[in-house]
């Protein structure tokens, strides 16, 4: 009997869990990354478009800056 609740218990954990796995992932469609030395420091600048498992694009830009 115990063994019976057991069994289902760690099979209905399993089943819950498997939409996460079933989900998909992001895919990175494009990536660029243009570094700039100048006379106010170094600047780097990335931009990343993803598209979502959902079918969505996602554009970021992210920008960082040192100073000489």
């Amino acid at each position: 009997m115990v063994r019976k609740i057991a069994a289902t218990l760690f099979m209905s954990a399993a089943l819950i869990g498997l939409p996460a796995f079933t989900g998909g992932c992001d895919r990175e469609v494009s990536h660029e990354k243009t570094v700039t030395d100048g006379p106010g420091g170094t600047k780097v600048q990335e931009k990343t478009v993803t598209e979502k498992s959902d079918g969505t694009i996602e554009k970021k830009t992210e920008v960082k800056k040192t100073n000489p």
